[in-house]
């Protein structure tokens, strides 16, 4: 009877520490700047991103990524696909990887609060994921 009690319990142990946690496909830590650049705005803006699918390219991991940002202004009026593009990481280790954009606002921009929307997706997967960040334009 021990020895049943302590082959399930070694079986046990092992499935339940072998098996890796999948990580959510997610967006995180989305992060807005405006700098007064003269005769208007740039607006600088990352968020992060994990659980993407990942390749193996040879002995490294490899990902695609596109994203889109949609920018909405304080009178809540949205101009979609404001900046757009897409990334290619390869790596030996490949956990998260950082989205960036950049754009410019006309300097007439009405002062308040501004909304970014991030669109995300695996290019491997098809998943999407968004993630919102907000920044204050003030002359």
């Amino acid at each position: 009877m021990n020895k049943i009690f302590f082959f399930s319990l070694v079986l046990l142990l092992t499935f339940s520490c072998s098996k890796k946690e999948e990580v959510k496909f997610e967006a995180f830590s989305p992060e807005a700047f405006a700098y007064d650049i003269g005769d208007s705005w740039e607006i600088n803006a990352t968020v992060n991103t994990r659980g993407f699918v990942k390749k193996e390219v040879g002995d490294e991991l490899s990902t695609s990524l596109a994203f889109r940002v949609d920018i909405i202004d304080p009178d809540g009026v949205e101009t979609k696909n404001i900046f757009i593009d897409s990334k290619e990481v390869t790596s030996k280790e490949l956990i998260d990887v950082q989205l960036e954009a950049q754009f410019e606002l006309d300097y007439n921009s009405p002062d308040g609060l501004y909304k970014i929307v991030f669109n995300i997706t695996d290019k491997f997967s098809g998943e999407t994921v968004t993630a919102q960040v907000e920044f204050e334009l003030k002359k």
